[in-house]
């Protein structure tokens, strides 16, 4: 197949989106697929102009402010409708449609091509935690606008299903997400890692991800006096410096990545995500292939990743006491914990990438037998 992938976000930024879309230009270069992506201009002169092989077509942008490393393509429908036009993809695929994403589907609508949009960032649910409440209702303006126009649109968890369908958006259909469970294994538990941040042999309750607002990190302060526990924050972000003064007793080892992660992940004993705001959190999904139970809060993809008493707790969005009770329950009871591993790591097991992106390949082909039926009549 031939395939314009179009990405709000890329390399070098590396997020939930990028991780999903690398594996995406994985599985199509094992296929033999051409694939073009579409992406926001860089600073960092570094960045390759060919991604598993998929060239990369950059677009000028500008950073957001307040948070310099993510960027906003500039440019209207036409340069995209251009680029397009003299690609001539057999489907247009949107990865977290918004800004790009939103000039992409009336480009390709306006072409005649197929589009299959990703749905990955709840951003109108963004709004209130960045202080513009009052931007919810135009953001999801924005995105019933892009998923109306899709001719299909994939979503990553029942919550975001049943979300769509209430807003009166058709054409959805769930696709999950894939973990490498050999990458993310138990196997990479190292005590001489775990020595380093909790050299008094502390219980480790960990967090992975981007240290933004809308991660709700700030909320782990009621598991800073846990007795016996020790809390280590792996990533990065514009929130970092004042989390470091919020939370002074926890380990920031900043941003970690390939090995360097999965032995991290592997050696904590409880994993947290106070987040509300996931459409997925894939980083659930490799705690839990680690052999790592989990405590979140019970909005949004956990839902669907964590089962309450089996491989972890859920707890309700803001009662930050249940998080802390939950919490208390994993790391005081080494039986418990156990059991709730073993049965967190055999949840996920057979959820290959391989997998979903077949399942991926399916959704572009079906697309383009509907596209050309249509054209046809």
């Amino acid at each position: 197949m031939r395939i314009a992938l179009v990405a709000e976000s890329f390399l070098p930024q590396m997020n939930g989106v990028t991780h999903s879309i690398l594996r995406v230009l994985e599985h199509l270069q094992g296929r033999g697929d051409e694939v073009l992506v579409i992406a926001p201009s860089t600073q960092d002169t570094g960045v390759p102009d060919e991604v598993h092989g998929a060239r990369v077509h950059r677009l000028p942008s500008v950073p957001l402010a307040g948070y310099t490393n993510v960027r906003v393509a500039l440019g209207g429908v036409a340069r995209v409708k251009r680029i397009l036009a003299g690609y001539a993809p057999d489907v247009v695929h949107l990865a977290s449609p918004f800004v790009l994403g939103w000039r992409a589907a009336q480009a390709a609508h306006q072409l005649g091509i197929p589009t299959v949009a990703v749905y990955q960032t709840e951003v109108p649910g963004y709004a209130a935690r960045y202080g513009v409440p009052f931007l919810e209702n135009w953001a999801w303006n924005r995105v019933e606008q892009i998923h109306l126009l899709a001719s299909r649109t994939l979503v990553p968890s029942s919550f975001a299903l049943h979300q769509f369908r209430g807003r009166g958006i058709p054409r959805v259909r769930m696709w999950r997400r894939g973990v490498d469970t050999l990458r993310f294994n138990p196997a990479k538990r190292d005590d001489a890692w775990r020595a380093t941040v909790a050299p008094g042999g502390e219980r480790i309750i960990g967090y992975v991800g981007r240290l933004a607002v809308e991660k709700q990190v700030e909320d782990l302060a009621v598991l800073a006096d846990v007795p016996g526990t020790r809390l280590v924050i792996v990533g990065d972000g514009p929130q970092r410096g004042a989390l470091e003064a919020a939370l002074p007793t926890a380990v920031f080892t900043g941003f970690l990545g390939g090995e360097d992660l999965a032995r991290a992940v592997a050696s904590f004993d409880l994993f947290v995500h106070p987040g509300e705001f996931e459409t997925f959190c894939q980083t659930i999904q490799e705690a839990m292939a680690s052999g790592v139970p989990v405590v979140a809060t019970g909005r949004g993809g956990p839902l669907d990743l964590v089962e309450n008493s089996r491989t972890g707790w859920l707890y309700e969005p803001g009662d930050l006491g249940a998080l802390r009770s939950r919490v208390m329950d994993l790391t005081g009871d080494d039986a418990k914990r156990r059991a709730f591993a073993a049965a967190a790591h055999a949840s996920v097991q057979g959820r290959t990438w391989h997998a979903l992106g077949e399942e991926l390949v399916r959704h572009y082909e079906a697309v383009g037998t509907v596209a050309a039926r249509g054209a046809a009549l």
